[in-house]
């Protein structure tokens, strides 16, 4: 980190129905220095302090008594005041159905029940990265001079996507719902870099990569894909349609910058 902002500056609201798994969740963060902890067994009642007091990160479990944590992100996603405001989920849920939603969300990270200590103190700098970002590693670029379009279909993933961006120092951003948008606007528009999600109506990632690398008079333009796609056949071909690079949903921001820095670095040197 760049800045002083420490773990045990984090103000950390936990909701958890259970008093076993708050015991768990709160002695681990405890471990690591985090004391400013609230604890809620109902999202409505989280949102309700969350607006009086701002945490800045939000644990969950999936399911509460008044809602799951799929419609606590939501929530909060969708209120201007909490929209920001990073989220963790920690929940023994392994459907699709119900964890595709909080990663299109926008999340810090997804753990299971029982989680590894290493992976939450992981997911904890992730938040630290995410509320004040290490500029060091992309000091050799341009940031104000970048310009980026970010496709994705989910609005909230698009903001999301964009805060992280902004986070970074980039500020030229232009965004689009699919990638038959973005063919629309790369036709009256040059970018330095495309953020694209895989899964998307009219024209996915791995269409539009195909599109850009043999109809696009920007055919060498870095393509960072960003995808919750577990299929390793349908990765392969994401692949082998050109993107330069790959990250899961819920992405780290220090794997995005990584990612960012060794494919414009690449860029430059050819």
């Amino acid at each position: 980190m760049s800045g002083n902002f420490k773990l045990s500056d984090l103000a950390i609201s936990v909701v958890e129905p259970s008093s076993t798994q708050w015991r768990v969740i709160s002695g681990q963060l405890n471990q690591v220095g985090i004391t400013r902890l609230e604890h809620f067994k109902q999202a409505g009642t989280a949102l309700t302090d969350m607006r009086a007091f701002k945490p800045d990160l939000v644990i969950s479990a999936m399911h509460m008594p008044d809602m799951t944590g799929a419609d606590l992100v939501q929530a909060m996603r969708n209120d201007d005041e909490l929209e920001a405001i990073p989220f963790m989920l920690i929940s023994s849920e392994d459907s699709d159905y119900h964890l595709e939603p909080i990663r299109q969300a926008g999340v810090i990270a997804i753990l299971p029940k029982p989680f590894q200590a290493q992976d939450l103190t992981r997911a904890l700098y992730s938040t630290l990265e995410f509320i004040e970002p290490d500029q060091s590693l992309l000091a050799e670029i341009d940031l104000d001079e970048l310009s980026v379009l970010v496709v994705d279909d989910s609005t909230t993933a698009r903001k999301h996507i964009c805060r992280v961006l902004n986070n970074l120092g980039i500020d030229e951003i232009t965004q689009a719902a699919n990638g038959k948008d973005a063919v629309e606007i790369m036709g009256r528009q040059l970018f330095d870099l495309i953020v694209t999600d895989y899964n998307m109506p009219e024209m996915d990632g791995k269409q539009l990569t195909q599109y850009i690398r043999q109809h696009s008079h920007q055919r060498s333009i870095p393509v960072l894909m960003v995808t919750s796609e577990a299929n390793h056949s349908h990765l392969a071909g994401v692949k082998q349609s050109g993107v330069s690079a790959l990250c899961d949903k819920p992405f780290e921001p220090q794997e995005v910058k990584s990612l960012i820095r060794k494919i414009l670095a690449a860029e430059t040197e050819l």
